[in-house]
């Protein structure tokens, strides 16, 4: 659709975003099939895929069996042989007996078969605490993906970025690990358009322009570090927000050229500190704009401990009063 053309918008949520662009890609596309456990008559887990069996049928929203490595790597399949399947994992805490294909199969069958085909498929799942959940529900292990070759990774903070990310990486030639920050599938409501629009895999969004420190985050991390930079204007602190969006490929050049304009940065993200993603941002400030940095990067992060349960969740997050603190130190070098 071009952008002179005016669409019609709705206010949903972002899982209801996620349902909406799994609609319209299956209605445009009939090689698009959505599989996992309970995604059909149930609607999934956070009914993501709630409505689409009874619109589309048992044969292309798929139940499967518990199993994730037969779940990805059937998906692996009908992608080499031209079908866009989506698979979803409950929790991406799940997804680690489907590793291996990933890693060895997915993100690989372009260069070992030196083009002769593809592997356009998206895994979706939800990541990331907040909700109280149980062990292997709140693991938020983006960088695991992020560093595989022939892997993307996505990650949306809103309802529009939600639809508009996941039509891009179903219509993506290459395997999408898509993942879903459940804090926040409910939180709020934004404007989505109606129908088929696209947002770009690997482009950041500048959220809040700043002159004073540069903040990258993503996922449902952004709403905290947009606060803790609304709070911190009226201390006369001037915040600009960089959400990523994609973790990988990482949009280095706005990265970058916030940095240059600023000469600070802090990175928010709730995966542990040790090679998260901040350290990757960190070092691409180092190399790419070293002349321009006044003070150390601040990381901002989860800790370097298994995912705690209940009671210690709110001590594990990045909180609102820690963005604050982490920027401040950033800005009062």
């Amino acid at each position: 659709m071009s952008q002179n053309q005016t669409q019609q918008t709705q206010s949903l949520t972002l899982v209801q975003a996620v349902q909406d662009a799994l609609y319209t890609e299956m209605k445009r596309d009939d090689d698009v099939v959505v599989m996992g456990e309970d995604v059909g008559k149930n609607g999934g887990v956070f009914r993501a895929t709630e409505g689409l069996f009874d619109e589309f049928g048992g044969d292309r929203v798929i139940d499967t069996p518990l199993a994730e490595s037969g779940i990805v790597g059937t998906a692996i399949g009908m992608a080499a042989m031209g079908m866009k399947p989506v698979p979803e994992m409950q929790f991406s805490g799940f997804m680690y007996p489907a590793f291996d294909q990933l890693v060895s199969h997915a993100a690989r069958i372009r260069t070992r078969s030196r083009g002769r085909f593809t592997c356009p498929m998206v895994v979706r799942a939800p990541y990331g605490g907040g909700i109280r959940a149980p062990e292997h529900h709140s693991e938020s292990k983006e960088a695991f993906y992020a560093h595989e070759a022939g892997l993307k990774v996505v990650i949306p903070s809103t309802p529009y970025d939600a639809k508009g990310l996941l039509i891009s990486s179903i219509r993506d030639p290459d395997p999408v690990v898509f993942l879903e920050p459940k804090l926040i599938y409910r939180a709020f409501r934004g404007d989505v358009p109606e129908g088929d629009y696209e947002v770009p895999i690997g482009e950041a969004a500048v959220r809040r322009d700043g002159e004073d420190v540069s903040v990258y985050c993503y996922g449902a991390m952004t709403r905290p570090t947009m606060e803790a930079a609304e709070n911190l204007a009226e201390e006369g602190i001037d915040a600009e927000v960089v959400d990523l969006r994609t973790v990988d490929p990482m949009d280095k050049e706005t990265v970058v050229e916030s940095f240059e304009k600023t000469g600070r940065a802090a990175v928010v993200h709730e995966a542990p500190k040790t090679a998260g993603i901040g350290a990757e941002i960190t070092a691409t400030l180092q190399e790419e704009a070293l002349l321009y940095q006044e003070a150390p990067v601040e990381r901002i992060t989860g800790y370097d401990v298994p995912y705690p349960l209940y009671a210690l969740e709110d001590y594990y997050l990045p909180s609102v009063t820690r963005v604050e603190e982490g920027i401040r130190n950033a800005v009062e070098f």
